[in-house]
């Protein structure tokens, strides 16, 4: 039987890249906004609309991506994947071009064990061949042949249609109690 295939997002599902945006955010404008002011909304629907144009620099820093805490329990996880499946980290850098070398260098200081050869640098998933793809965000299932699995976030909380993982633990019940 060949091994299965999964593809795994980076922000906000093994990078924790709402933190790092909110630390930057509240400290520019003197907030304390916290993960549940975007319960079910996107940043850009929360944030003050006078905020806007300057917090989407926030991602064009070039400190931005490398300082963004790893979600806990992922290093583990992927590394215990990795052993069993053939795992590709996919992200869609398209979204935010200038982020391919942080995003990489970050990619291989805490995921050393990935192969550069499996990291994927996309903008539509829906490219990607994989069995199961674990996703902060839905769109990406769109165009995508495999099994679609969303890793809880904020923006994503009434999200029903796909089978869901609340953390990393959630991921490893699924994928290496077999």
């Amino acid at each position: 039987m060949p091994v299965q295939r999964i593809a795994i997002d980076m922000d906000e599902v093994v990078a924790d890249t709402m933190a790092r945006y909110l630390d930057i955010y509240n400290a520019d404008f003197g907030l304390s906004l916290t993960p549940q002011h975007f319960h079910g909304r996107r940043m850009m629907e929360v944030i003050d609309s006078a905020h806007v144009a300057r917090a989407r620099t926030y991602f064009e820093r070039e400190d931005f991506f490398a300082e963004i805490a790893v979600m806990p329990g992922s290093q583990e996880v992927v590394r215990e994947l990795n052993e069993r499946y053939e795992v590709f980290i996919t992200t869609a850098a398209m979204d935010v071009p200038c982020s391919f070398s942080a995003k990489f260098q970050w990619l291989k200081r805490y995921f050393p064990f990935i192969s550069p050869k499996r990291i994927v640098f996309c903008g539509d998933k829906g490219i990607i061949s994989a069995d199961f793809m674990i996703d902060d965000d839905p769109k990406h299932f769109r165009n995508f042949s495999g099994e679609g699995i969303v890793y809880t976030a904020p923006h994503n909380i009434h999200e029903t249609r796909f089978r869901r993982v609340n953390d990393w633990s959630d991921v490893r019940a699924i994928f290496l109690s077999r």
